[in-house]
């Protein structure tokens, strides 16, 4: 893939990953209006537990994206990037193009998933 490309692709996902986790962290901070002080259903609570744990395992995921996005643009600038940094084989430029940070190829991103499934 054109480094330019890849910069632009790369640079459009930092955007947005860090206008999504300012979102998150600003619901996360009260900002929905909802008056705390009022006596909840325990149905609520329940909810709003379920709401916060949804939210902060977003906020995880993004975080992580964000890692893997900076550290694309590292092999951007070392040279290596869209080649896989498990095996070394080219990574497609479909895959670039969907998932621009990508570390690896479709296969080896599906085997170490699938292991991990299992070994958790």
């Amino acid at each position: 893939m054109d480094p330019e490309r890849a910069t632009t692709l790369l640079q459009a996902e930092r955007e947005r990953v860090d206008r999504e986790l300012k979102e998150l962290r600003a619901a996360g901070d009260g900002g929905d209006g909802e008056l705390s002080s009022i006596d909840q259903h325990t149905a609520d609570t329940g909810t709003e537990l379920f709401e916060d744990e949804r939210d902060q395992s977003l906020i995880d995921r993004l975080e992580r994206d964000l890692e893997a996005i900076e550290r694309a643009f590292k092999r951007l600038d070392d040279g290596t990037y869209g080649i896989s940094v498990h095996s070394g084989k080219p990574i497609p430029d479909d895959r670039l193009e969907a998932v621009p940070w990508a570390e690896r190829t479709v296969d080896e991103q599906a085997t170490i998933e699938a292991q991990e499934r299992n070994s958790g």
